[in-house]
């Protein structure tokens, strides 16, 4: 006898009523006591050679209606375990090949090198031929970057490379590669001047180091030119930063005064009107929002260690959040105790985010609605931000 699936698992999973986890099943899947599937109308031919070897993705496997299900499920489950509940609207899904930067792993074998990212739980890299995910100037990048690695990768030894799409080109840091001596030097120089790259940077172990960056670096936030630090924070795709950037417009309303913390290089900051305090714990990240934006009271900050108090968030109109996946409790704890009327919480981890409203919530604060957006089409990985007021 076979049952059908009836929703995905956070980890990609198709679930059984019963609650039998099948990998790789989609929604509307028959699954039979044996294991078979029968395909059911969510199910889809995979685009990409590679899946389900690359740890790229994990659902390629189900339509876009299936994947936005999973994206609003994953939501509502965290808020259910937290005993929250509110509208959860329409996820935004970042359209495929728009992704604007990924960390490949590279490795010299055979005396070829093979590119790409590592394959699903495990350390072996699969070789990308194609990616539907990478935008295509990335993308094009990666059969020159493989001639280049073979003249500084020493066999059977691995590096990784770090892509970032900016505005002059694409950014490319190589790590844990070695470029010795002058025509290495020369090579890496050469490289950079002929693929049209923004910036090349390397780090030998001891930080990385500019080799090639003929214009400073810049990535374009609500319409300004922003200085790139190496290595910095960016959302995945530029539609998906305007769907999170939208949102906290909305949630914030028109704010006289603002702040934004675990503001990175301003993505939200530089969107917000009126007076803006933005907290940051990267040195460098603060100093590109003062050169792209001088009127925004930037400071650096560890808001860990640190975070403003409710008497230093007083008279504020508006509060933006977006932490790493850990998210803010201690902030959060000190936000709770404030009188500030709107809160725009940016999350990348459902989980920590529900942890978070629910200190919000019980300190009198009403979650009005959630939007999810997936800018990792086709992963786990699962963003969103959320209106709360006072």
């Amino acid at each position: 006898m076979s049952e059908p699936i009836v929703r995905i698992a956070a980890r990609g999973e198709g679930v059984t009523a019963g609650g039998r986890h099948v990998a790789f099943a989609a929604p509307g899947d028959l699954v039979a006591e044996d294991g078979t599937l029968t395909a059911g109308p969510h199910r889809q031919a995979p685009p990409c050679r590679h899946f389900p070897e690359c740890g790229g993705c994990q659902l390629q496997h189900v339509d876009d209606a299936a994947y936005a299900e999973y994206l609003v499920s994953r939501v509502t489950v965290a808020l259910a375990q937290q005993g929250l509940a509110t509208e959860v609207r329409a996820p935004h899904l970042s359209p495929p090949r728009t992704r604007r930067r990924a960390t490949l792993r590279a490795l010299k074998a055979g005396g070829r090198v093979v590119l790409g990212f590592n394959a699903e739980k495990s350390n072996r890299i699969i070789d990308l031929a194609e990616c539907h995910i990478l935008r295509p100037e990335l993308f094009a990048l990666l059969a020159p970057l493989r001639s280049l690695l073979g003249t500084l990768l020493p066999a059977k030894r691995t590096g990784e490379v770090q892509l970032t799409l900016a505005d002059r080109g694409a950014d490319v840091l190589l790590k844990g590669i070695k470029a010795e001596g002058f025509e290495a030097a020369q090579g890496l120089i050469d490289f950079a001047g002929e693929h049209g790259l923004a910036r090349l940077s390397l780090d030998e172990g001891l930080g990385p180091e500019t080799r090639w960056e003929p214009q400073p670096a810049t990535v374009t936030l609500s319409g300004r030119p922003v200085p790139l630090p190496i290595g910095a924070f960016l959302q995945a795709t530029e539609d998906g930063e305007a769907a999170l950037v939208e949102a906290v417009r909305e949630a914030v309303g028109d704010p006289k005064t603002s702040a934004d913390l675990f503001a990175g290089i301003g993505t939200f900051a530089l969107a917000l009107p009126g007076k803006v305090r933005a907290a940051e714990a990267s040195r460098e990240a603060v100093l590109a929002m003062k050169r792209a934006a001088p009127g925004i009271a930037a400071e650096h900050r560890d808001l860990y260690r640190r975070p403003l108090t409710a008497e230093e968030l007083a008279g504020l109109d508006a509060i933006v959040l977006d932490p790493p996946r850990s998210g803010a409790e201690a902030q959060v704890a000190q936000i709770a105790r404030s009188a500030v009327p709107r809160v725009a919480y940016v999350s990348c981890n459902p989980a920590t985010f529900a942890r978070d409203a629910a200190l919000l919530v019980a300190g009198g604060y009403r979650l009005a609605w959630v939007r999810p957006v997936g800018q990792f089409r086709w992963s786990t990985h699962v963003e969103l931000a959320a209106s709360f007021l006072r």
